[in-house]
C-alpha cells in the first residue's frame, strides 16, 4: 500500500502462528489416552493479543491450554486463565490425520471455504455480533509422527474477500488523527478496557467519542444506540501486526461484518497496538476504509471468495514441519526437567551456586541401606549425577518400608543384592543419573580373617582403596561401627571428603571428617606391604594456618573398634531407630557435602557455628559449615559441635596412617586380626594403664564416653 495514499487498495498484513512444544506434548498425551485412531476434528484455542513492539508482529499462539480439558481440574485451569489481558482466545478447530498421506491428502480449499462458510452463517445469524470473536475463526491440519516426534502442520485464517476491493483513506498514526483531548481519553479507556477481565476476552469493539472530547469504549452489540448520538464513531480491533502501513488480517472479516450488518459504505477503524502493556497511539493507526457496493450487497446468498493459507518462513504457501525427538523423549525430558530447581536456586536465592561442581562431583556411598537410600536420593536432588553404592547385603521383606529405594519385586527370590536394586532404582528415578553397584564387604577390626580367606580380604582391601581414590567424596553409612575403620583410614590416607552419618534410636550423630593429610603415593599391592622406603614425613598438615584439623569419626575413642554383632539379641543387630531419623540424617549429611564443595576452603574450612566470627563463614552462600551435628527427636533438639583430631585416633592420627602407608596391606591384616593392635600402636594402652592408678573403671567410663560423643548404631 502506497504509504498515507488517497484511496488507495486497503492491504493487510497476514497473521503469523506460534505453537509452542507445550502443545504437541499435550496433544501427544491426548492422541496415545484418549483420541486413538479418530480423526473428529479437535476444538481448540488460539490467543491473539494486540501488537506489542514496533518491530515484531504478534502470532496466533496455540499452548498446552489450547486443547479441550481432560478432567475437572484442568478444566478449573483453563477457566483461571480466560480474562487475561495477554491472551484473548480465539476459536479453532484441529484436523488431525492418522497418516502424513492422508494430511497431504486433504482437500484445504473445501476446508478453507467449510470454515468461512461458519464466520459467513455468524454473521448473517447475528451470532457474530454476539461474540466477535466468532470472526477470527481459524483452524490447523496436522499429522503427528509419534514414532519419530515429527509434526507436519498448516494453519489458515479464513477471510472473506470484498468484491471490489476496499480502499483506505489517509492511513495514520492514530496520535495525528486525535486531539490532545481526545487522546488522553482515548489511552485510558482503552487501558480500564484492556484491564476489565469482562472485556479483555472481546477483541472488536467500539470508540464512541464525545463533542467534550471523552472517549467511551463499548461493545458492538451497541452500534445501534450510538447511531443515535452525535458522537464520532471508530471501529477498534487488536491488531497484532506492527507495519506502519498497513493494517493487521482481523480487519478483513471485521470490514465485511460492518458491511454487512448495517450496510455502512464509510468505516473510520482504529487498529489498536500496545506498548509495554498501555495504549500506544504512535504505534496504533487510523485509517477510514471506502467499501463500495459489492457483490457481498447485491447478493446475500452467495459466499464471497475466501483466502487464508498460511505461508511458511519463505513466502511460500505450504505446511510446516516440527521435529521435537530431543526435547519430548522422555528420558531428556527428565533431565531437562531435574535442575529446575537448582537453576531457580540461582536466579536469586543462591546466584554462586556451582551447578557444574555438583554434576561433577563422584559420590561413593558405603552401605545402601536405610541412610544409604535416602542419601542418594538427595544427593541427585542436589544435581550429584555420579553415584556408587557399595553394599553385600540383599533386600529384605522388612525393607522397602524405610528404605525409599526398594519395593517389594527387590524381595522376592532371596532378595536382590541391594547395592543392585538401589543403582536400578536411581536410573529409573532420573535415567541421567550415573549409578553403579559394588557389591562388597568391607574388612573389618574384630572380625578375624582365616589364613584361607586372607586373599579374599586382601582383594576387598585393594577394592575398596580403589573405590576411594577413584571418588571425590565418601560416605559412610554401613550399620556397624567397625565397617566405617578402614574406609576412614582409606579416606585419611588419600584425603578425601568424608562424611559419616549414623543413627541411634531417636538420636543421629553427622560429621565431616577432617582433612589435612598429604599422603604419599603408595599404593595398596603386595609389593607395598614389604616397602619401607617411604617416609613417614610425608603424611602431614597441608595448612596448619587453618587451625587444628577437625577429627574423624574414630577420634573420640579410647579404644580400638571391635565385633559389635556377635553375641547381641536382634535388636541389638539391627538398626532400631524411629523411622523420621534417617531422612534427617541423610539430608544433613548431603548438605554438608554441597557446603565443603562450595566453600573456599573445601574439606579444610574451620568448624563454623550459627554465632560465628569467623569472617569466612556469615559471607558464604548456603551459611555455615559445622563440623558434626547431634540430634535428638525425643528432645526435637539438635546442636552443631566440633572435635579436633585425636593424636591416638586408630583411624586418622599421623601414627596410624603412615604406618598403613609403610606396611600396606599387612598393616591393615594385622589390625583386622589384631584390634588391640591399633591401641598399643597409637598410645591407647599406655593411656589406660596410666589411668588405672586413678582406680577409674573403665568398662563404665568407656560406655559413658562412646554413648556421649558417638552414637552407637
Amino acid at each position: 500500500m502506497d504509504d498515507h495514499g488517497k484511496d488507495s487498495i486497503l492491504q493487510f498484513a497476514p497473521l503469523q502462528s506460534a505453537v509452542d512444544e507445550g502443545f504437541w506434548h499435550r496433544f501427544s498425551s491426548l492422541k496415545l489416552n484418549k483420541l486413538g485412531i479418530e480423526e473428529s476434528p479437535i476444538p481448540i484455542t488460539g490467543f491473539v493479543s494486540p501488537c506489542s513492539h514496533r518491530q515484531v508482529s504478534n502470532h496466533v499462539t496455540l499452548l498446552s491450554e489450547s486443547l479441550p480439558p481432560e478432567s475437572s481440574e484442568e478444566l478449573l485451569t483453563t477457566a483461571i486463565s480466560r480474562g487475561n489481558r495477554n491472551r484473548c482466545p480465539v476459536p479453532g478447530l484441529l484436523y488431525n490425520t492418522n497418516t502424513l498421506e492422508g494430511f497431504k491428502a486433504l482437500d484445504k480449499q473445501t476446508l478453507l471455504r467449510a470454515e468461512a462458510k461458519k464466520i459467513w452463517e455468524d454473521i448473517h445469524s447475528g451470532k457474530a455480533k454476539e461474540d466477535m470473536r466468532l470472526l477470527l475463526r481459524f483452524f490447523v491440519i496436522s499429522f503427528a509422527d509419534l514414532k519419530k516426534w515429527t509434526f507436519h502442520y498448516w494453519f489458515a485464517f479464513p477471510a472473506l474477500i470484498l468484491d471490489p476491493p476496499a480502499t483506505v483513506v489517509d492511513l495514520k498514526p492514530s496520535s495525528q488523527w486525535f486531539s490532545s483531548e481526545e487522546a488522553e481519553s482515548l489511552v485510558s479507556a482503552c487501558n480500564d478496557w484492556r484491564n476489565n477481565h469482562s472485556t479483555t476476552d472481546v477483541p472488536f469493539f467500539l470508540l464512541s467519542i464525545a463533542p467534550n472530547s471523552t472517549v467511551t469504549i463499548k461493545h458492538m452489540a451497541d452500534f445501534e444506540a450510538c447511531q443515535m448520538d452525535d458522537h464520532k464513531i471508530l471501529f477498534g480491533f487488536y491488531d497484532p501486526c506492527n507495519l506502519p502501513n498497513n493494517p493487521g488480517w482481523p480487519l478483513r472479516n471485521f470490514l465485511l461484518f460492518i458491511h454487512v450488518r448495517w450496510g455502512l459504505e464509510k468505516v473510520w477503524f482504529l487498529c489498536y497496538r500496545e506498548s509495554r502493556g498501555f495504549a500506544d497511539l504512535e504505534l496504533s493507526l487510523v485509517g477510514e476504509a471506502i467499501i463500495s457496493r459489492s457483490q457481498v450487497s447485491r447478493n446475500h446468498l452467495s459466499m464471497p471468495n475466501v483466502v487464508g493459507w498460511e505461508h511458511n518462513n519463505k513466502g511460500k504457501k505450504t505446511s510446516r514441519c516440527i521435529s521435537l525427538a530431543q526435547t519430548m523423549d522422555p528420558n531428556r525430558l527428565a533431565i531437562a526437567a531435574a535442575d529446575l530447581n537448582l537453576k531457580l536456586m540461582r536466579w536469586r536465592a543462591l546466584p554462586s551456586l556451582n551447578l557444574n561442581v555438583l554434576s561433577a562431583t563422584r559420590c561413593l556411598l558405603l552401605g545402601a541401606g536405610t541412610l544409604g537410600c535416602q542419601t542418594a536420593r538427595m544427593l541427585m536432588a542436589w544435581g550429584v549425577r555420579k553415584i556408587t553404592l557399595v553394599d553385600s547385603g540383599k533386600v529384605a521383606m522388612s525393607n522397602p518400608l524405610r528404605q525409599s529405594l526398594y519395593t517389594l519385586n527387590d524381595c522376592l527370590n532371596g532378595g536382590e543384592f541391594k547395592a543392585v536394586a538401589a543403582a536400578k532404582s536411581l536410573s529409573s528415578i532420573f535415567p541421567a543419573v550415573e549409578a553403579e553397584a559394588v557389591v562388597m564387604s568391607i574388612p573389618m577390626p574384630g572380625h578375624p580373617v582365616h589364613s584361607q580367606e586372607e586373599i579374599s580380604a586382601l582383594e576387598g582391601c585393594r577394592q575398596l582403596h580403589d573405590l576411594i581414590d577413584s571418588h571425590d567424596a565418601i560416605f559412610l553409612l554401613t550399620d556397624t561401627r567397625e565397617s566405617r575403620w578402614l574406609p576412614s583410614l582409606f579416606c585419611a590416607s588419600a584425603n578425601k571428603i568424608a562424611i559419616t552419618a549414623a543413627l541411634g534410636f531417636d538420636s543421629f550423630l553427622v560429621m565431616r571428617h577432617g582433612g589435612g593429610f598429604v599422603s604419599s603415593s603408595h599404593s595398596v599391592t603386595a609389593e607395598a606391604s614389604s616397602d619401607s622406603s617411604v617416609e613417614v614425613g610425608k603424611v602431614s598438615l597441608t595448612d596448619k594456618s587453618r587451625g587444628p584439623r577437625l577429627g574423624c569419626y574414630f577420634c573420640n575413642d579410647v579404644v580400638a573398634p571391635v565385633d559389635s554383632t556377635s553375641n547381641r539379641t536382634l535388636d541389638q543387630q539391627c538398626t532400631v531407630t524411629r523411622p523420621g531419623l534417617a531422612p534427617i540424617a541423610s539430608s544433613l549429611a548431603v548438605e554438608i557435602l554441597v557446603g565443603i564443595l562450595h566453600h573456599p576452603y573445601g574439606m579444610l574450612a574451620k568448624a563454623e557455628f550459627a554465632d560465628s566470627t569467623d569472617a569466612g563463614s556469615t559471607n558464604q552462600p548456603l551459611g555455615i559449615l559445622p563440623h558434626q551435628i547431634r540430634g535428638s527427636l525425643s528432645q526435637f533438639s539438635q546442636m552443631t559441635l566440633v572435635g579436633h583430631a585425636s593424636t591416638s585416633c586408630t583411624a586418622c592420627s599421623l601414627t596410624v596412617v603412615s604406618e598403613y602407608q609403610k606396611r600396606g596391606l599387612d598393616f591393615i591384616l594385622e589390625a583386622i586380626n589384631h584390634p588391640m593392635y591399633l591401641e598399643d600402636l597409637t598410645g591407647l594402652t599406655e593411656l589406660k594403664k596410666s589411668a588405672s592408678s586413678f582406680e577409674v573403671d573403665w568398662d563404665d567410663e568407656i560406655d559413658d564416653e562412646v554413648d556421649d560423643d558417638c552414637i552407637e548404631i
